[in-house]
């Protein structure tokens, strides 16, 4: 399955005319926040595609417009503390970074931990029922230690770190750390699970 990933970032190719033609063989749509709601209810509409999301750090509550006013992109299914199945891949979302100042989906390192333990019971509902814990975590912040970097900001979250080492999905798409250079790792192999920062887009094969 051919799944597109976005974050933190409009692109051109996508928000286009010739998104169709461009992306015809992505049959799911993944969100890692930081995105306009607009940005991903025009991806949804105009690739008839399922798209799953997280909120990030910079979203807003509401997102006001001359249309309608909306709190999360129309269409959209929000997997925040959630787990969906959805042919045949099992997904889990948190959204949001560290708390370096006052406002929404910001959370501190032990609320973090909260909520990746309020994900632990239905990830062993996942193994009864399907066989294994998750497919594929979705998340803003990066894990610790991960594609993470030095400002309090960008710090990485050890909650996320302790997931994919305990549950071991196959993918951890993540966004929050933008790329500006050309040898900046935007993947890495943690153990069975690759970490892939989604920062613009990415398009993955998903066997």
């Amino acid at each position: 399955m051919r799944i597109l990933t976005v974050s933190d970032v409009m692109v051109q190719l996508i928000y286009s005319p010739c998104i169709r033609q461009r992306f015809d063989d992505v049959k799911l749509a993944i969100s890692c926040g930081d995105l306009p709601y607009y940005y991903l209810e025009y991806l949804i509409s105009m690739l008839d595609i399922p798209l799953f999301f997280v909120r990030g750090n910079h979203d807003k509550v509401e997102e006001y417009s001359h249309g309608a006013n909306r709190d999360s992109p129309a269409g959209g299914i929000d997997i925040h503390l959630r787990t969906e199945y959805h042919h045949g891949l099992i997904l889990a979302g948190v959204e949001g970074s560290i708390r370096y100042r006052h406002g929404p989906f910001m959370y501190s390192q032990t609320e973090m931990w909260w909520n990746v333990f309020r994900l632990v019971p239905k990830l062993l509902i996942n193994r009864v029922k399907f066989g294994r814990y998750l497919d594929i975590f979705v998340t803003h912040a990066p894990p610790r230690g991960i594609h993470d970097q030095q400002d309090y900001a960008h710090q990485g979250i050890s909650a996320f770190l302790w997931l994919d080492k305990v549950f071991k999905p196959k993918y951890h798409f993540h966004g929050h750390i933008h790329v500006y250079r050309n040898d900046q790792i935007i993947e890495s192999l943690l153990e069975c699970t690759q970490v892939v920062n989604t920062y613009g887009y990415r398009k993955i094969n998903f066997s």
